[in-house]
């Protein structure tokens, strides 16, 4: 009777739940949350459906078949949910974020990749699995408890590899209180664990049927309905610091977007006030380099200046020194300080006189007479 409560209560509770948790990673995908990060649920889901799977074989062995709970059959499927359960929550243990060191299962599942690891873990217990059947299937001599020695190695790993995990996470997000949980869950895990191993008829040699059933359908229930409950709160508080750190990184960033946009805007600023101090640097060198250009002619080097441009090239200067009523030389004299003066030199320098003396009106210099028409 408390074994079909036991797992009519395990079949309801198991299999709601893992819907419940396959849901919420369906709705976590569909958002486009990191598969790393909510990966863990799927498997977590799978563990806790190979519960309530296991629950309901269970039900039809010893319901509706009417198969003895030590039936050979039995205890074998048994032995397969369970380390399936255990395969899920070893896959499970890499999504448990925190900022500790990781065990040694998280590295090895990490290091293999999901599909090798299956293909490992399945590779191992299967050739194992065969050797016990094999050594125990027909030898009516051996407890039908034997081939839970398959199993009893690997669920006390897994159950310290999920206590160090838990502890890891629950510390890391403050969350000390929880310690003590997870303690009594690794606690009622090795209690079911020996109640599996240690044989019936031996147990009850010490104590009462009633009591050793009991105990069994207890420690089994509440080490399942208490795995339930600390991956509720390790979900939940998952989904809080996700969303804070997700928050936090998006502040954070946009922080930092912040500071480098200031920083931009600090340098065009600094390249502007360079280039404005490097413009207002030419416009003064400008103004004293035309300051130091600026030539001051004379009265009498701005009538030969005036004279060569009304006269134009095709008169010598001796010509236009008669004009002016000087003499050559005198007249060359004043041509060779003017070329001084706007720093003209070789060839052409009559010319470029000429030009410099009508681009800047010099004409209005030229010498007054009265013998133009004569000139011409």
């Amino acid at each position: 009777m408390l074994s079909t409560i036991e797992y009519t209560i395990t079949a309801i509770v198991c299999i709601i739940t893992a819907i419940v948790i396959q849901r919420i990673f369906i709705k976590e995908r569909s958002r486009g949350t990191a598969k790393i990060s909510i990966e863990g649920i799927k498997w977590f889901g799978f563990a806790i459906f190979t519960w309530g799977f296991g629950a309901v074989l269970n039900l039809i062995f010893t319901e509706i078949l009417d198969w003895n709970p030590t039936n050979r059959i039995t205890i074998y499927t048994g032995v397969v949910v369970s380390l399936a359960n255990s395969l899920f929550i070893l896959l499970s243990l890499p999504s448990i974020e925190h900022g500790k060191r990781r065990s040694f299962i998280v590295k090895l599942v990490k290091r293999f990749g999901t599909r090798e690891f299956i293909g490992l873990y399945c590779g191992v217990m299967g050739m194992i699995s065969f050797v016990f059947i094999t050594a125990s299937y027909n030898n009516a001599e051996t407890s039908n408890n034997f081939i839970w020695l398959i199993d009893i190695p690997v669920s006390i790993f897994v159950a310290t590899s999920l206590l160090y995990e838990l502890n890891s996470a629950f510390s890391s997000r403050k969350m000390k209180f929880m310690l003590l949980a997870t303690f009594s869950l690794f606690a009622l895990i090795l209690i079911a664990v020996s109640h599996r191993i240690i044989p019936q008829d031996r147990a009850l040699e010490v104590l009462d049927q009633e009591f050793w059933a009991m105990m069994g359908s207890i420690t089994g229930i509440s080490f399942k309905f208490l795995f339930i409950l600390l991956f509720s709160i390790l979900l939940y508080s998952w989904k809080f610091l996700s969303e804070k750190e997700h928050h936090e990184n998006l502040a954070e960033n946009l922080s930092s977007e912040n500071i480098q946009l200031k920083s931009k805007l600090e340098r065009l600023e600094l390249s502007n006030e360079s280039h404005l101090d490097t413009i207002r640097t030419m416009k003064n060198e400008l103004s004293i380099l035309k300051e130091t250009h600026k030539v001051s002619f004379s009265d009498r080097q701005k009538e030969v200046l005036g004279n060569l441009a009304y006269f134009g090239a095709d008169t010598s200067y001796s010509k236009i020194a008669q004009a002016m009523h000087i003499s050559l030389e005198g007249f060359q004299t004043h041509i060779y300080q003017i070329k001084k003066l706007l720093n003209i030199s070789g060839s052409g320098g009559k010319e470029q006189l000429i030009v410099f003396a009508q681009k800047n009106n010099f004409i209005s210099f030229a010498t007054p007479r009265d013998d133009t028409q004569a000139h011409a």
